[in-house]
């Protein structure tokens, strides 16, 4: 169905507003993307980036864009985590079935790349234009270089706020009655630290890896850049024995490293410089309710459900967002009441279920991954889904591998864990985790599941 061409603003050049942005210019509408900050492509962009984790939803997006083709150029396929544990070997867990990656990409190469394929497709970009008021009945825009200066007045027919966790659009959506708002701050913070390539700009590691050095309450993670070089990411308490309060000078920088993360070694002089020179940043959740204003404006991305960074699906889901977006709008035609409704009642409950399941995965990633028990579990539930794959999608893959919504992933995610929760408590089940009475024992609690939703 055609749509009649509106005038569009969309709000943050980020990753989301700048395809959304493709999006519409490719439905006919005309489209302005407002951004306070100056334009990425002209600046230095480092020191607060997690690197991106593209998956089945994410390329599901840029596919219908027409840039999928392009944005593969600059990513990385990581098969499997290696796993660098204290007092053992270090080890890998593949992600998948054969050939089923999740795709390192730099934050700032991807929103730069974004941008520049935006332009092409016809968006106007106006950088260093802070918006600080949104009429939202008139859906009007009032941009200046102060709270307290002079403003400019822009008037749309729709608005789409892609300004992030502290959207300044939803920020005005908060003042309306009715509208029902949360944020919850993990006490673990992140510092991006770097490791660079070898003289010969080949790897340090395994590039495709996505390597995790878990600690319990803190762990580094790092994914490989196409220069040969891994941004890294600590993640780690404010406060604390073990915290960011706690590293005050280099040698204090230094010593943590040496003793939580001995084979990096070769490198910790650079991470401790590192350290200094880059920001530790905050981690929060962000739940809204509505997430549009009538036909007029629309929050889209991290602006209506910020998640913490532990599934890698921050970019993707706002990218799903998207395409749930443009289904409607094919389906719906002129009618952006509708479309608003639907989107909003359709992508919320998804919001909520990837906003517990990211946080589900910090405690995997960072305590569970070095637990005997838990990697016996994951043992079990692999080798029955080899054998039984229509009757066991492990959580993971729903949510990596597939466009599933995320609540059914959260939802099997659960069943699943209460089944595994009877099965690790069967006698003997370290000696005897791959016999057939186990594997009869998950498909009778299987079908005991199956009658009791019936």
């Amino acid at each position: 169905m055609n749509q009649t061409p509106k005038e569009v603003a969309v709000v943050g050049s980020g990753l989301v507003g700048s395809l959304l942005a493709i999006f519409l210019t490719r439905a006919g509408h005309r489209v302005t993307v407002f951004d306070r900050r100056p334009d990425i492509r002209t600046v230095e962009f480092s020191g607060r980036s997690i690197n991106l984790a593209m998956s089945n939803r994410g390329w599901k997006a840029l596919r219908e864009a027409g840039i999928e083709s392009e944005i593969r150029k600059i990513a990385i396929p990581l098969y499997q985590r290696a796993m660098h544990v204290v007092d053992r070997d270090d080890y890998t867990q593949k992600y998948g079935k054969q050939d089923e990656a999740i795709w390192s990409i730099s934050r700032s190469v991807l929103n730069r790349r974004m941008i520049d394929l935006a332009e092409a497709a016809g968006v106007q970009f106006r950088f260093e234009e802070k918006v600080w008021d949104v009429d939202l009945p008139g859906a009007k825009l009032f941009t200046g270089e102060s709270e307290k200066g002079e403003w400019e007045a822009y008037e749309f027919d729709l608005i789409f706020g892609c300004d992030g966790a502290f959207s300044r659009v939803r920020h005005k959506m908060q003042r309306r009655s009715r509208f029902n708002y949360s944020q919850d701050f993990i006490d673990v913070g992140y510092k991006e630290l770097t490791i660079p390539p070898n003289p010969d700009g080949t790897h340090k590691l395994d590039k495709h890896s996505f390597h995790i050095w878990p600690r319990g309450r803190f762990m580094f993670i790092a994914m490989p850049n196409l220069d040969g070089s891994f941004t890294c990411t600590l993640f780690l308490p404010f406060e604390g024995e073990v915290s960011f309060e706690k590293i005050k000078t280099r040698d204090d920088a230094r010593q943590f490293f040496q003793t939580h993360f001995p084979n990096i070694m070769p490198d910790i002089e650079n991470l401790a410089e590192d350290f200094f020179r880059n920001p530790t940043s905050a981690l929060v959740t962000i739940k809204c309710y509505p997430w549009t204003y009538w036909d007029k404006v629309a929050l889209v991305g991290d602006s209506a459900h910020a998640v913490v960074p532990f599934f890698g699906q921050g970019m993707n889901a706002g990218f799903e967002d998207i395409t749930q977006l443009n289904a409607l709008m094919g389906e719906h035609g002129d009618d952006w009441e509708l479309i608003f409704k639907r989107y909003q009642e359709l992508r919320k409950p998804n919001g909520d279920a990837i906003a517990e399941l990211s946080y589900q995965n910090f405690i995997e990633m960072s305590s569970l991954t070095a637990d005997p028990s838990f990697l016996l579990q994951k043992k079990i539930e692999k080798h029955f889904a080899a054998q039984y794959p229509d009757k066991w999608i492990p959580a993971y893959s729903r949510v990596t591998f597939s466009d599933r919504p995320y609540t059914e992933a959260l939802d099997m995610g659960r069943k699943q864990e209460a089944i595994m929760k009877e099965v690790m408590a069967m006698p003997d089940i370290a000696s005897r985790w791959d016999s057939r009475e186990v594997m009869d024992r998950i498909l009778e609690l299987i079908e005991v599941q199956q009658l009791q939703n019936t």
